[in-house]
């Protein structure tokens, strides 16, 4: 894609080369002179000059002293996430079903579908229009996919799960089984039944091996725009906002609220009941104890999930006693 046409379709100015031709987006350290590459704040920035890549994607206060090709944008990370659409888009697989697939007769299959291998599809489920439903894929019974959706090679939709349109889940996951819900009585663990439902909006997407189980009652629910990372737990009657981020290993116990822009880092483990307000933000590794509050704009960090600054205050204090014993030894 020739520079102008790049610049013009990220709503963006450039400098240099109108007809220099750009094939693919690489990192800084790796680019050739056919490349585009960003340029970050702070060590990033100073390393720019070094690159060879043929144009980048800049901040609009960027000093272009060498009168390199760039393009100046607010976001020069987002604009280069729209560049590699725009110059390596990933080829639709072509639609159809592959004759190995079992597709209950009562379910809607909607146009534009591409069915892969060994997908079985269960009673009275839809699949909406230009999905694509990867090889081994189980969808259970009463499902909805909707519009746009790709489920990767291998995931699982037990019964009565909704995806809402473009949702993007990876292989291995599994939407829909029991929540752990059992009942101690007569002096034993008896399954309390699980008959709930699962629940996702627009433009989630669902990391490997994560597992999001289904209500005892009710629904468990994921927000429009949500993104999961790799083998992240969401328990029983959980309610996860909009544009929630959570990262690999974290597990959530059953009826937690987390709302709108909260950012949970990696192995977080949150108790039952807990409450993560909107924007809140948990450092990885914390840990948040049963039915507690993380208010909104927090940043909270350590087991127990405390204040980062008391957090940090604390480490130091730590540091400083370890220090005095040793002097002492």
């Amino acid at each position: 894609m020739l520079l102008k046409d790049l610049a013009a379709a990220l709503d963006a100015p450039f400098e240099g080369d109108a007809a220099l031709d750009l094939f693919r987006v690489a990192a800084l350290e790796d680019a050739t002179a056919t490349d585009l590459s960003f340029v970050g704040k702070g060590r990033a920035a100073r390393g720019a000059t070094d690159s060879a890549a043929g144009c980048l994607l800049v901040y609009p206060d960027f000093d272009n002293a060498t009168a390199r090709a760039i393009i100046r944008t607010r976001d020069p990370r987002g604009a280069a996430a729209r560049a590699i659409r725009l110059l390596q888009p990933i080829a639709a697989p072509a639609p159809g079903i592959h004759p190995t697939a079992v597709i209950d007769p009562s379910a809607t299959i909607g146009a534009n579908v591409t069915i892969g291998p060994h997908v079985n599809i269960g009673p009275n489920s839809r699949i909406g229009d230009h999905t694509v439903i990867g090889a081994g894929c189980a969808i259970g019974p009463e499902c909805v996919i909707g519009t746009h959706s790709l489920l990767h090679p291998r995931v699982t939709l037990y019964s009565e799960v909704t995806l809402g349109e473009r949702n993007v889940i990876h292989s291995g996951a599994v939407l829909g089984a029991d929540g752990f819900g059992f009942v101690f009585t007569n002096g034993a663990y008896e399954k309390f039944p699980q008959i709930g439902r699962v629940e996702l909006g627009k433009n989630v997407e669902i990391g490997a091996n994560a597992c999001i189980d289904r209500a005892a009652l009710g629904v468990t629910s994921i927000g429009d725009g949500t993104k999961l990372d790799n083998m992240v737990h969401i328990a029983h009657n959980c309610r996860i906002g909009r544009n929630v981020v959570i990262a690999a290993q974290t597990g959530i116990s059953g009826g937690v609220i987390v709302e709108d822009y909260a950012i949970i880092g990696g192995q977080v483990g949150i108790g039952d009941k807990a409450v993560i307000q909107s924007k809140a933000v948990l450092g990885s590794g914390s840990g948040v104890l049963t039915s507690k509050i993380v208010r909104g704009g927090e940043v909270m960090w350590g087991t127990p999930a405390r204040p980062l600054k008391e957090y940090l205050e604390q480490l130091a204090t730590l540091s400083k006693l370890a220090k005095k014993r040793k002097s002492k030894d």
